[in-house]
């Protein structure tokens, strides 16, 4: 099984995605930045959003060994209760 190689490219409008470098598709993750946030931002729009995608990939790693059956969207849930909203 061959492995895929996945880029984090800026697109022509802007938005930050990250897609597999192989292929033409569809972008597996698409950010996009309010004027307002990348005024705080500046230079850092590429860096914030890296951070972002690794932080997701992470969390859906975490998921993905999550057996089903502990999976729940019971708010009470031990899942959800090591997670914080911002």
């Amino acid at each position: 099984m061959s492995a895929s190689l996945y880029e984090i490219v800026e697109l022509t409008n802007g938005d930050v995605v990250l897609q597999r470098a192989d292929e033409n598709g569809e972008p597996l993750v698409s950010i996009r930045f309010s004027a307002e946030s990348l005024s705080f931002m500046r230079d850092g729009k590429f860096d914030v959003a890296k951070a972002m995608i690794e932080a997701g990939m992470e969390v859906a790693g975490d998921l993905a060994d999550t057996p089903p059956e502990e999976l729940s969207d019971d708010p009470e849930s031990e899942l959800y209760s090591e997670r914080i909203l911002h």
